[in-house]
């Protein structure tokens, strides 16, 4: 299945799933950087849809990236969205990790953060318009922590 089956696909999959739980939405659906990327619109089932730290969010990504591998698709990667919720925590964290830069300038003091892989990536690209700053992760799986540090001469 090429790229735009791979889409059409993606985006018809999640819409009958979204259907069997008696929501009949059009999905938007486009491409970037070789991930697809599935915009469910605002509903009354927001929350369920979303779920207690994204969770639910999460699943729904894995069923249609799986559903994907499964037809052999060119393009896997998923990323699913409802009513913009990730772009607005993605900007909520920007935010919020140019607090803890600024704080960690100030003190020197290495800041250790417990993030999602997804928010430790926006602290990551946030952290690289910054040349005395320096992020990266460590250990394995839930324990993995994000580390800004300041970096001295």
């Amino acid at each position: 299945m090429n790229k735009d089956e791979s889409i059409r696909f993606a985006t018809k999959f999640l819409e009958d799933l979204l259907s069997f739980f008696g929501i009949n939405v059009a999905v938007n659906s486009t491409i970037d950087d070789e991930v697809i990327q599935l915009s469910i619109p605002s509903t009354s089932m927001n929350s369920l849809l979303i779920g207690k730290e994204a969770n639910n969010l999460r699943a729904l990504q894995h069923i249609v990236s799986m559903a994907l591998t499964l037809h052999e698709a060119e393009v896997v990667r998923v990323n699913v969205d409802v009513a913009d919720y990730k772009r607005q925590r993605a900007e909520r964290i920007a935010e919020q990790a140019e607090e803890w830069i600024r704080e960690v300038r100030q003190t020197g003091q290495t800041r250790r953060l417990d993030l999602n892989a997804a928010d430790r990536r926006i602290v990551h690209k946030v952290a690289q318009d910054y040349s005395d700053i320096r992020t990266h992760s460590e250990g394995e799986g839930r324990e993995r922590q994000l580390l800004i540090d300041k970096i001295t001469d």
